[in-house]
């Protein structure tokens, strides 16, 4: 698929690459890539293997600026990332997708854009927006969902979070690798090495630099709250484990001389004397009432109980 930039993203069949005024968007896939290269006299080499890129990256060229992005699914930030690869120079930008993603954020952009001084940095600018234009409602909700499962472990309610948190750290955890390999990009094309962009337009990659980093620093902020959630649970388990110990220790102190007790008197030895009395068993049965009552009410003193 071809775009003119112009007030708009002008769909067109064929691009004039030599002589044409106006800059160009092309979506191609490998295959379509590999048959029409030589179109975009772009002088570059780029056998493009989607399925071998791990990263969202800018390389300069002598006379061409290439790259990789590697997107993650916003619904799914675990599942495998979406690829795609991109060739620009003063002309324009070709973008090699087998995913069809690159097609659905140009349509964002056709369906939501209009420009006053349409140029390539422009669109990229814009085209950048598209990927991250609903992380930070994504980051907010992170946020109340770590907020409220913090509320329910200090209210002492609810299930073992452990899993669900480990989830979010790990999500988190990729979304900042993104957010820094855009920021290696936005850097590669606000320097323009090769004079591709307007130095007034370059602004736009500053811009987008600006709201990316505001975006790591939220994600690493976040990542941060989990692990002292995940932290918070298990003081919160250690304490109740702590108490349950207690418990245990004060049931058996307070039993100690009960058996101790029971042991002496259940020796029978022929000579005791206690075992000839009337009153004996009474009397043990008053006695073991008194330990136990005194062992509580020491307890309760030193306010272990």
């Amino acid at each position: 698929m071809y775009y003119y930039i112009k007030n708009t993203l002008e769909k067109t069949d064929t691009i004039n690459f030599k002589n044409s005024p106006d800059q160009f968007v092309s979506v191609l896939t490998s295959v379509e890539w590999l048959e029409n290269k030589d179109n975009f006299d772009m002088g570059i080499e780029m056998d493009i293997d989607l399925s071998s890129v791990h990263s969202t990256k800018a390389e300069v060229n002598y006379d061409s600026l290439t790259g990789t992005f590697s997107v993650p699914d916003r619904s799914n930030i675990s599942a495998p990332n979406t690829t795609f690869a991109f060739a620009l120079d003063e002309k324009g930008i070709v973008f090699i997708d087998d995913s069809g993603l690159v097609n659905d954020l140009i349509g964002n952009i056709q369906r939501s854009k209009k420009w006053a001084k349409p140029s390539l940095e422009r669109f990229i600018y814009d085209f950048l927006e598209q990927i991250v234009t609903k992380d930070q409602s994504i980051l907010e909700t992170l946020d109340k969902e770590l907020d409220d499962i913090e509320s329910e472990i200090l209210a002492g309610v609810g299930e073992d979070p452990s899993q669900r948190v480990n989830k979010i750290r790990s999500d988190l955890r990729d979304m900042r690798v993104h957010y820094e390999q855009l920021l290696d990009l936005t850097q590669e094309l606000e320097e323009n090495e090769n004079n591709f962009f307007k130095a007034e337009n370059v602004r736009y990659f500053h811009l987008f630099s600006q709201r990316t980093s505001r975006l790591h620093d939220l994600t690493n902020s976040l990542r941060e709250y989990s692990i002292q959630i995940r932290d918070l649970y298990q003081s919160q388990l250690d304490v109740r484990q702590n108490r349950i110990m207690g418990l245990l220790t004060i049931v058996t102190t307070v039993f100690t001389p009960l058996t101790l007790i029971t042991g002496w008197y259940g020796m029978n030895f022929k000579y005791m004397p206690e075992l000839e009395y009337r009153i004996s068993y009474p009397i043990v049965i008053l006695l073991c009432i008194v330990i136990v009552i005194s062992c509580l009410a020491f307890f309760k003193k030193k306010k272990w109980l």
